[in-house]
């Protein structure tokens, strides 16, 4: 057991110091002074400490992404080391537009490893195209009988898309939504958004003619264009929730996005941030034409959320809901999210100034003065 003393929680409504008693993976207990009598329990002072639930990334190529000019473009697996250096202690992995090299028993091995290294982590069935891929027989069954798949993953709008249509959607959706039900999931079809005129436009033609398929919507990259991010706000305005990717091409800078998704009558709760992150991003030198890969940056998603609060102006108790609360409900994470009894012990520790140097994920520190756990092979 673990009693963290003097943490001060930014995501509360009063923001006051209290302690955190923490059992095993779980948040046993919360109150100011807590007594634990003669438990053996390890006391960590935290000295006032700012503290927000651990991060939750819901779109990241933790099996790496990239692949569109040739091998030597594919992207390398994840390191846990740099998802925890940016906070992340919840991650929700997926393929790209490359289905084929990069598979999903890959993906699958990858989520478990991280898991086995102290993570919380997820997957997504499917990739861009169609037929989807699956695991199984099928999207349902992955959701039924694979632990780790929370839902499906599809691509609308987009010239490296399969171009489905609303019934092959629709068919996702049911997939989805029937394995959902039977695993206590929930599940959800995300969907990647490209950059073609007609946007979103299936998604808002499937959320007025069956609001109650809104829930199963998630709708991604819609900071892509300010066609497609007008029509995010109308989805978001029904009901559905709108990710806003802080990787990326953008119209605009995510945090200002969300600013004026707020001055449009958007509720904070129905956005999230996700990083795109580790994915392959292409340079071409302009002098000599030649082609470099680096990997797409995974700490965009805190990054943005403090400038939503130190140039946006934005309560702390809300920026934070873009990567810990929301991210949570739209991916249906049980006992993520939040700093409260029975929910996992999952924590960020900063410094007035936000920045980051403690990490607590599943009950263990991952990261102490600013130092990261390493995972397997990362040394």
């Amino acid at each position: 057991m673990k009693l963290l003393k003097n943490i001060r929680p930014v995501t509360s409504e009063k923001g006051e110091v209290t302690d955190v008693l923490i059992a095993g993976e779980k948040i046993a207990a919360i109150g100011s002074h807590l007594d634990t009598g003669s438990l053996p329990v390890e006391t960590i002072d935290m000295e006032g400490a700012l503290a927000t639930p651990g991060l939750i990334d819901i779109h990241v190529h933790t099996s790496g992404g990239g692949g569109q000019t040739g091998f030597f473009s594919l992207a390398p697996e994840v390191r846990m080391e740099d998802l925890i250096k940016c906070g992340t202690t919840s991650v929700v992995g997926l393929l790209g537009t490359d289905g084929f090299v990069k598979q999903l028993p890959q993906l699958y091995a990858k989520t478990q490893s991280l898991r086995m290294n102290g993570l919380s982590a997820y997957m997504l069935t499917g990739f861009y195209g169609l037929p989807t891929p699956t695991l199984t027989d099928c999207i349902a069954n992955d959701l039924i009988f694979i632990d780790p798949v929370i839902g499906c993953k599809i691509a609308i709008c987009d010239d490296r898309s399969s171009f489905p249509t609303e019934a092959d959607l629709l068919q996702i959706i049911s997939q989805v939504r029937l394995g959902g039900f039977t695993s206590a999931k929930r599940g959800v079809m995300h969907v990647h958004l490209g950059a073609l005129p007609e946007g979103m436009q299936l998604l808002l033609d499937i959320a007025k003619k069956y609001p109650s398929l809104i829930p199963y919507i998630s709708p991604t990259h819609t900071i892509r264009t300010e066609h497609l991010f007008f029509q995010a706000i109308e989805f978001a305005k029904m009901g559905g929730m709108m990710d806003v990717s802080t990787g990326g091409t953008q119209y605009t800078d995510p945090y200002k996005g969300v600013l004026i998704a707020l001055k449009e009558g958007v509720s904070i709760d129905n956005m999230t941030f996700s990083s795109d992150g580790n994915g392959g991003v292409r340079r071409v030198d302009p002098e000599t034409g030649e082609e470099t890969y680096t990997l797409a940056p995974l700490h965009r998603n805190l990054e943005q959320t403090v400038k939503l609060i130190k140039e946006g102006g934005l309560a702390p108790k809300d920026a934070f809901k873009l990567v810990t609360e929301n991210s949570a409900k739209t991916m249906s994470l049980k006992g993520k999210g939040k700093i409260q009894v029975g929910y996992d012990a999952d924590f960020c520790f900063f410094t007035p100034g936000y920045d980051l140097h403690t990490v607590i994920a599943r009950g263990k520190i991952v990261m102490k003065d600013g130092v990261a756990k390493k995972g397997s092979f990362e040394n």
